[in-house]
């Protein structure tokens, strides 16, 4: 359904490295800037991209938004998890745990504030 996802950053260098290490933490590759000074992550045909909003005004993380990324095992997701920690984000809602469908699910805030959440897809 989706061609890709476009979140906002105040700081795109600090950005960089949260999302090259939770990337490579998922088996994926380092992003890359375009001609237009946007940061892309492509990962099993999806397409994560990152600015600094085109209008000028300071980026803001969506209230009620998450994005989520699919892992390919719960190691992947506490991989996901512990490299994103160590690059600044913070750790929200539960520890990384399995939920009653079979996913496992870990949930970070980025630098800038962005909901993502890690998982599996569920074995039930």
């Amino acid at each position: 359904m989706f061609t890709h996802v476009m979140i906002g950053s105040n700081d795109l260098e600090r950005a960089r490295g949260f999302y090259d290490a939770t990337f490579a933490a998922l088996g994926g590759r380092p992003g890359r800037m375009d001609d237009r000074g946007r940061l892309i992550y492509t990962h099993e045909g999806g397409r994560l991209m990152i600015t600094t909003p085109i209008d000028g005004r300071p980026a803001r993380a969506a209230n009620g938004g998450t994005i989520g990324i699919r892992a390919p095992s719960r190691e992947h997701v506490l991989a996901w998890h512990a490299a994103g920690l160590a690059q600044g984000g913070v750790a929200i809602e539960s520890p990384p745990t399995e939920r009653p469908n079979g996913a496992f699910v870990a949930y970070l805030r980025d630098p800038d504030g962005n909901k993502l959440t890690a998982r599996t897809v569920p074995t039930r």
